[in-house]
């Protein structure tokens, strides 16, 4: 059955949608939505694997305010739901607090690390893939200055940025990499305005191509890019659909494998600290009818060249969550 709960006293509300079973898994989207066409949807796009084959029925919320937080993981804990997935570091703090009240019930959090027994953490090694498409932009490249634009600017959005610019510098060591963060609110997730404005700004200083890490907001930013003749880069999901012959690949982060082996183990899941890398398929790029026209044999073997040898260890990216400087700026 589906039914709405205010929380808070908040005008906003959460969907809330069950199933029969008391052990049912469920998922907490982010803001921004399961339809983000990014991070959130590619969490949403495994939950839907693991029912379309195992028949089963999951819990999910949509997050409408940052204020919903405790309240929303509270309710499906109480609910019976297990194991319950939180897409977002934000829920960082309240998972913190709320899972110690909950010994019996299995949490996981994506993209941020709350040492609890009951919790299993995944982080994803989003410098590796921010790498291989930086080394992509640059050789697609024909002015040799390149765009990043990030959400909300906090670490985790740096570390995507560093990853670009060290790939970008792999492949041309003169080229200028312009970088712009959205906001520092929330809000710098759900901003396409903003984006797009960023984008035709980025242009105007002669980037060409313009790598987007910023949820929703990046929606704008593929649209103003592909309005104004240039190539864009998609992340999280595969965005390349969005604009088919524009997009020059999307860094894929596969949130959609991480939520579908949870499910997929249930309240059996292993606790602990997961890392998700391009050696485990993690991350990586993606390649497929909507941007072959795009990506020259030279640069698909340069850059899988690279992918290989930092599988092997042989190149190292920088990873600026756990050093707060960018080498490669």
């Amino acid at each position: 059955m589906t039914f709405m709960q205010k929380f808070l006293g908040a005008a906003a509300t959460l969907a809330l949608t069950t199933g029969a079973a008391l052990a049912d898994p469920a998922i907490i989207y982010d803001l921004g939505g399961k339809f983000d066409k990014s991070f959130n949807e590619a969490a949403f796009n495994g939950a839907e694997r693991w029912k379309a084959e195992t028949g089963g029925t999951y819990k999910e919320l949509e997050m409408q305010s940052e204020a919903q937080r405790e309240q929303a993981l509270r309710r499906l804990a109480e609910s019976g739901a297990n194991p319950v997935v939180m897409t977002g570091f934000a829920f960082g703090d309240v998972l913190g607090q709320v899972a110690p009240d909950y010994p019996d019930t299995k949490f996981a959090i994506i993209d941020m690390v709350v040492d609890q027994p009951n919790v299993r953490s995944v982080v994803f090694s989003e410098e590796q893939g921010s790498y291989l498409v930086g080394m992509m932009a640059a050789l697609a490249s024909k002015t040799g200055t390149v765009g990043f634009i990030g959400g909300m600017d906090i670490p985790l959005i740096r570390k995507f940025a560093c990853g670009y610019v060290q790939g970008v510098k792999a492949a041309n060591p003169d080229a200028i990499v312009i970088q712009n963060m959205t906001g520092s609110t929330p809000s710098a997730w759900n901003d396409p305005v903003k984006g797009a404005e960023l984008t035709k700004a980025q242009i105007a200083q002669g980037a060409d191509v313009i790598y987007a890490a910023a949820g929703g907001t990046g929606i704008g930013v593929l649209q103003a890019a592909a309005d104004e003749g240039i190539l864009s880069i998609g992340v999280d999901s595969n965005q390349n659909y969005l604009h088919p012959g524009q997009v020059l690949t999307s860094m894929t982060k596969r949130v959609d494998n991480a939520v579908y082996d949870i499910f997929k183990a249930g309240p059996d899941m292993e606790t602990g600290f997961a890392v998700m890398d391009l050696a485990s398929g993690g991350v990586g790029y993606a390649l497929d009818d909507n941007n072959a026209d795009l990506v020259t044999a030279d640069m698909k073997a340069a850059v899988d060249a690279a992918g290989e040898k930092i599988k092997s260890g042989e190149i190292k990216v920088h990873d600026y969550m756990t050093d707060n400087t960018c080498p490669a700026s």
